[in-house]
Order: structure tokens, then sequence, then C-alpha cells
């Protein structure tokens, strides 16, 4: 397998962190977003992929035509309609590696597109936060073509793991995984904030820390709150698309929409700039003491 000219389609965090660290072990890296497009923004982004050494691509056209393989690095809610978009310029015989929290039927719909255009369909399921480990992020790939392209991936240093040749397989790990990890942020925030409004929240952490000795649930609190100030647009999204994967097996899910509904609320609350201000490591309780003051607005 020869790979030497990629194309990460999505200019967010996920895909700045792959494109820049993927660019030292091939020839070229090339990014399409539509914030490129966009006047208010376009000049910042594409001065960011100037200095990271990275081409901002003019058009999916630009950025899929003659790459090798394809990151799809996109919200989950665009993971259907980006791979539709891409199936109709990529290269035959490239990869397309889709890194997006979406349910294994989207996925298997995504997959349908690319290898009807010729290409190589492979899904990815990113098993945590990307930030902390870069292109090292622990994921598991599946379908077809999985693992050929892990031997690649893992030659550049990525943490890849073949699961399955089925498609969905992987995607239905990751997902099953989120409902627990981003139910236990929306959990975290209601409790916390909650117990800040009645005062009482030096006697429910204790009894946290005594039921759970392991978890340092002061550090951890700060922790979910700012990650879900930041990024809760995208984990209600793809908390939408955890109640896929639990309506195609067959039940209601009930808690899975509710964690969207939370990760929403959350992601309204910080784009009307409620948090404005706050550092990423601050303490849990200035995040809730804005949550507080907002109510009683």
């Amino acid at each position: 397998m020869n790979l030497r000219q990629i194309s990460v389609l999505g200019y967010g965090e996920v895909g700045k962190t792959f494109a820049a660290g993927l660019l030292p072990a091939v020839d070229s890296v090339s990014a399409w977003d539509l914030k490129f497009a966009n006047p208010p923004i376009r000049d910042t982004e594409r001065a960011h992929a100037a200095l990271a050494g990275i081409r901002a691509a003019e058009s999916m056209a630009d950025a899929a035509g003659t790459a090798d393989l394809l990151i799809s690095a996109v919200t989950a809610s665009h993971t259907l309609d980006v791979a539709r978009e891409a199936a109709a310029v990529l290269r035959p015989g490239a990869f397309y590696l889709d890194l997006n929290s979406a349910s294994p039927g989207t996925k298997q719909q995504a997959a349908e597109t690319i290898n009807g255009a010729g290409g190589h369909y492979v899904e990815a399921g990113v098993m945590t936060s990307v930030p902390p480990y870069g292109i090292r992020v622990p994921m598991l790939l599946g379908g077809e073509h999985a693992a050929a392209l892990a031997e690649q991936l893992l030659a550049w240093g990525m943490d890849a793991k073949p699961v399955s040749e089925q498609l969905g397989v992987a995607s239905a790990i990751k997902m099953c995984r989120s409902v627990m990890i981003k139910g236990l942020e929306a959990l975290v925030i209601e409790s916390y904030a909650t117990a800040r409004a009645y005062g009482v929240e030096e006697h429910v952490l204790p009894t946290l820390q005594e039921t759970f000795p392991s978890i340092d649930w002061q550090q951890t609190g700060a922790y979910f709150f700012s990650r879900v100030v930041q990024h809760g647009q995208r984990r209600a999204e793809e908390m939408r698309e955890a109640a896929h994967t639990v309506s195609e097996a067959g039940f209601e899910p009930f808690m899975a929409r509710a964690i969207a509904d939370k990760q929403q609320w959350v992601a309204d609350q910080a784009r009307e700039a409620l948090f404005l201000g706050l550092p990423k490591d601050a303490p849990w309780q200035d995040y809730a003491d804005r949550l507080l003051a907002a109510r009683k607005r």
C-alpha cells in the first residue's frame, strides 16, 4: 500500500490534529472544510492551515480528486452527506477512513456510497478524546479493507486495531461506550449543578468518593464540565447517533435521547456566551455558578 497524499474532510479539532500529525509521514496533506469558503472565518482558518503546512483545498473536488486516503472528521450529523459528496469526486481505489461518531446503520449507508463509487470504505470507532493522544488515539477499524489500512496506519505511528470485516461492529462498540461516557458527563453536570443550588456539594461528592474511590470526583467534574461546554454540540449530535444505534438494536433509546438533550442544552448555553472568560481548567463550581446565575435571571 502506497498512500502518499491525504485529504482531511473537516478542519475542526480532530481534523486539525490528524492533518498536522500525519503530515511528516506522507508527501502532502490537504484539508477541506466549508469554513474555508465562509467569509467571516475564512482567512483565519486558511491561515491556520498554512502555518501548519496543510494545503487548504478550494472544494471537495479539489480535496478528493487526487487523494490516496480521505479522512472524514466532521460532526456526526454530516457523516452521510459528506460521504455522498466525496463519492461523487473521489479517485477510484482511494481509501476513505470515516472517523465520525455515527450509528452502524449510518456507517453502512456511507460505505455503500463510497464503495459504489470505487472507493475503499473503512469505518473507525475513535475510543476516547483525541487531544491527549493526537494521532495515537486508540481506534477500532471495521470493514473489508480494515486490516490492510490498519497496517499502514500503524506504520505511521497510529493506534489502529481492526476488529471485524463486518461494517457496523466498530461503530456499535463506539456508540455503546458513548452512551456510558456521555451519559456520565450529563449526569455529573445535572447532579453537581443541582447540589450546588442546594448548597450540599460538600456532602454529595464525598459520598461519591467513598463509593468509587478510584475516581477523583472534583477533577472529573471540572473535566466533564469543560469538555461539554467546549464540545457540547458535537456530543449532542453523537448522542443522537447513539440513540439511532439503540433503535437499530430494537430498543427504545430513552437514556440516549435524554443525554443528547442535556448535551444540547449545555451547548446552547455556551453559544449564548454564558461561560465566556472561564479558563479550560476552571473548577466545576465556576461552571455551575454560571448556570445558577442564568437560572435566576
